[in-house]
């Protein structure tokens, strides 16, 4: 089946057709979720929310709008809920105006279709060793030891390159989030 007819059986609430969009989705609302969390298991409960907000929303689907960035959207906002939560609100909001003073137009850069390639933007802005660690990370998925083995660096290197990368991309990212809902 197409994604179109795929998601017209999801509306009509046929699981398999909701376990088959799952099965291709799953890997990029993961792979996203990493760009912010580390937690591994806050990842999954984060992928698994998003693929539960999807199943109540089916009757709200429309076959021919981007699937892929309805659930980039969903998981943004999860993600986002989850970061006020957990953040004291004060020190949220002086973070977000501080780094308001950026010099370049977000919304002129990126729609809310365009994430990914965002994403790619930011990461390409790293520093060399910091973007060569995060991408060993998160596209080849080798442990800390792992990059710390093949860089000749230390574990705390790798982890404190990988803090820095992940604050950096949640900037910038909750930036554009605040930029496109103005």
């Amino acid at each position: 089946m197409t994604e179109r007819e795929l998601i017209a059986s999801l509306k009509m609430g046929n699981e398999d057709a909701f376990t088959a969009l799952y099965k291709i989705y799953w890997p990029k609302v993961h792979n996203f979720s990493r760009l912010y969390l580390t937690s591994v298991s806050e990842v999954e409960e984060i992928v698994q929310e998003v693929f539960v907000k999807v199943w109540e929303a089916r009757l709200f689907l429309k076959e021919d709008e981007s699937f892929k960035g309805l659930l980039f959207i969903i998981t943004r906002n999860v993600i986002f809920n989850q970061f006020r939560k957990s953040f004291n609100e004060n020190a949220y909001k002086m973070t977000v105006l501080n780094s308001a003073n950026a010099e370049y137009d977000l919304q002129e850069e990126v729609e809310v279709s365009d994430l990914q390639e965002y994403i790619k933007t930011l990461i390409s802005e790293l520093p060399p060793r910091q973007k060569e660690v995060f991408k060993m990370s998160r596209e080849q998925h080798l442990s800390y030891k792992e990059i710390s083995m093949r860089l000749s660096i230390s574990e705390k290197t790798v982890e404190r390159h990988i803090n820095e990368a992940l604050k950096y991309l949640r900037k910038n990212i909750y930036l554009l989030s605040i930029f496109l809902s103005v």
